[in-house]
Formats: C-alpha cells, structure tokens, sequence
C-alpha cells in the first residue's frame, strides 16, 4: 500500500458518498490476523503523533497536585487538583471519563488518581499513560508542549479483537493530509507487529455515514 492508494480510495469515497450537512469524520480501519493476544508483545498498543491534526479538537484533562495546579490552569482544558478528587462520586467521574480524550497525571499522586478514577478510566482506555508522556513529574515539565502534542496524538490499540478502528481526519480536510495520517499509522503499526504486513487482513477507509471502501 502506498500513498496513492489512499488517495484513490478517498476519492472512491467522496464520489460514492451522500452530501452531508457537516463535515463526516474519515475512520481507518485495520483488520488483523495470525495474532494471539494471550502473550504481551503480540497485543497491540502505541501512542502515534500523525503527521496533521485528524479534524478534531483533543481534550486534556489534568489531575494535578499543588506543584503543578497554577501552571496546569494555563494549559489544559480541565485542572482538577487533589484536594478536590473527593468531589468526583461514581456519577461524576463516569461523566468526566467520557468528556475527555486524554488525562494526564502528577506522578507521585498516582496512587490517588487510581484510586479516585482508575475503574472509571481505565474501562475506557484512557488511564494516564506513561507511553504518551501523560504521567508528568511535579516540576520541570513544559506542560504546553505536552498539550500541543497530544492534538496529534493517537492510540493504537488491539488487545482483544483483532480489529483497529481510528479516526485519521475529516472529509474539510485536503486528501493528502489524511493519506498522510494513513500512511503513518499503517508504517508505524507494520514494524509493531511480528510478522509485519503479513498481520493484516484487510484495510478500509469510511466516512461517518457511508459503506467503507477497501484499499
């Protein structure tokens, strides 16, 4: 598969597709085989900064404790400080886990963070995660740097079900930028898996609304 592919396939997409009145989201999907996810390193997991912003704004929550709590106000789009975790009761810190994309987290509160939302986050993937750079220390991290990458950031996962399902951009996008995003995550995710190309089944690109087109 290259670039051209893509390209094409996302022009089969406009040309068969119903004129919607918002601009539909493009989803990649990625069928896998010949995986056995009981053992670890054939478990599919990455955080991958695309190439272009995939058409949608990233949410960042942080949870912070007071080294961190003035300068997290500056950057993110929800600061929630320890003192204040006790005010999330199960209904709320449901809520909050489906209102944003990332959550990142003080290291040396950690422990408090799983505690207070941990079962709430952690159904939904979205644990503060290390491999993301979403675990912070308490002092000299550039937070706006972080934030600005995590616009760009996705997740990668296939753990369970042999299936990856990702947006790569918006159809007010230029094509090239999500043929970009595409060819990224397809090239990163080929040298994760063991047997390379030979893991995958299939490939689809799709608008929110429309059949998706094989590449």
């Amino acid at each position: 598969m290259d670039k051209n592919d893509v390209l094409d396939a996302l022009d089969k997409l406009k040309m068969s597709s119903q004129k919607r009145e918002f601009s539909q989201s493009i989803d990649l999907i990625i069928a896998l085989k010949e995986l056995d996810f009981k053992k670890t390193e054939q478990q599919v997991e990455m955080f991958l900064s695309l190439p272009h912003n995939n058409g949608k704004k990233i949410k960042v929550c942080a949870l912070v404790g007071a080294e961190l709590n003035d300068d997290a106000k500056k950057v993110f789009d929800l600061v929630i400080i320890q003192d204040d975790f006790q005010k999330y009761d199960k209904k709320k810190a449901r809520s909050l886990a489906g209102q944003y994309d990332f959550f990142i987290a003080q290291a040396n509160i950690m422990t408090k963070v799983a505690a207070t939302f941990g079962r709430y986050l952690g159904v939904r993937g979205k644990m503060p995660n290390p491999k993301a750079g979403c675990v912070v220390p308490p002092r000299g991290v550039n937070l706006a740097s972080l934030y600005e990458k995590l616009q760009t950031t996705m997740k990668v996962s296939a753990k369970k079900v042999p299936l990856i399902q990702m947006r790569a951009g918006t159809e007010a996008m230029p094509p090239e930028h999500v043929a970009d995003n595409v060819m990224f995550v397809y090239d990163q995710l080929i040298h994760h898996l063991p047997a390379e190309k030979h893991n995958i089944k299939a490939i689809y690109l799709k608008y929110t609304m429309s059949k998706p087109i094989k590449l």
